[in-house]
């Protein structure tokens, strides 16, 4: 099997940290920070998830519980279960820094704007990070229905959470596979007797293999949706960038028109049982819009040796 930890690891070295924004008490400094850099993922994965998440309640032929692996202040949940879209939290967080508020206000404002939206019966979401400031925010709100506090690439799943994640039918990730490897799914499919799905979204320099060996060993097959990518953010400065063009060189893949251009790129995988992937392959499954037109301000300037990457890609391109 791939060894996805060490090149987890190694690739790890050239991203940005935003560490800091995710031990905030509430998620201003969330979207201040990446809604400076564009960050567009949670709304290009939102309509996947949502024609992922009603296959398997036709497949359950009921409701589903979903698990948020690295979900934080809990956006992801939030567009799954209301009827709102991501550029319309990114507006109201845009108005709320203009006030003068603590965070125990804000808990208030946000516990309240939830509870107006009728939400959808038919789904429950689960969230699971290292944050305990992110969870503990997304939880007290509304966002999430449980929360779990955990870091599965080190310690077992906490055992009041055993109960819980046995129902979980449908796993989701839109930015932590790199910071999460197979040992993180392991545990998660692991806890109910029938592996549930997992659909991830995963930046193109990191392998997905080991997870999908991973999940295969529990019945899964896992698919990549071919002929599109989805964009996840601008790079924050021309160092993020040239470390990424890197990364993909060393696995052979071209960053021309994507990550060239300026801009983090994903691709979404999901993992089923193999006689669900042949009566409808993930192609069918969803239709996509991946986010190429969208504007994600000015990308970082290039040096020479960067644009000497950008070459290079061209040249695996032809």
């Amino acid at each position: 099997m791939p060894n996805s930890q060490e090149d987890f690891s190694s690739t790890n070295q050239s991203k940005a940290d935003f560490s800091s924004i995710y031990v905030q008490p509430d998620p201003r400094s969330y979207f201040r920070t990446l809604g400076g850099l564009g960050y567009a993922i949670p709304h290009l994965a939102r309509p996947i998830f949502d024609q992922v998440i009603e296959a398997r309640q036709r497949a359950k032929g009921g409701p589903i519980t979903v698990l948020d692996l690295g979900c934080s202040y809990g956006i992801n949940a939030i567009l799954m279960k209301y009827a709102l879209s991501y550029d319309q939290l990114v507006e109201r967080y845009d108005a709320l820094a203009q006030q003068t508020l603590t965070s125990s206000e804000l808990l208030q404002l946000d516990k309240h704007f939830l509870a107006a939206w009728p939400r959808k019966r038919d789904i429950r979401v689960i969230g699971l990070d290292v944050s305990r400031q992110a969870v503990g925010y997304a939880e007290a709100c509304g966002a999430l229905d449980i929360g779990i506090v955990a870091d599965l690439e080190n310690d077992p799943v906490p055992a009041w959470a055993l109960p819980e994640l046995a129902k979980v039918d449908l796993i989701v990730s839109t930015g932590c596979v790199g910071y999460v490897t197979s040992k993180s799914f392991e545990k998660l499919v692991a806890c109910s007797a029938q592996a549930p799905w997992v659909g991830s979204f995963v930046l193109r320099m990191f392998d997905y293999a080991g997870i999908a060996h991973t999940l295969r060993g529990h019945g899964l097959q896992t698919e990549k949706f071919e002929g599109a990518s989805f964009v996840q953010r601008r790079f924050r400065d021309e160092e993020e960038m040239r470390g990424t063009l890197d990364a993909l060189a060393q696995r052979g893949i071209s960053p021309a028109a994507k990550e060239a251009d300026g801009l983090f790129h994903a691709e979404f995988f999901c993992s089923r049982p193999p006689a669900i992937c042949a009566a409808e392959p993930v192609q069918k499954l969803v239709s996509v819009s991946s986010g190429v037109n969208r504007s994600y301000g000015r990308r970082p300037r290039q040096n020479t040796s960067a644009r000497s990457a950008k070459a290079a890609s061209r040249a695996l391109a032809s």
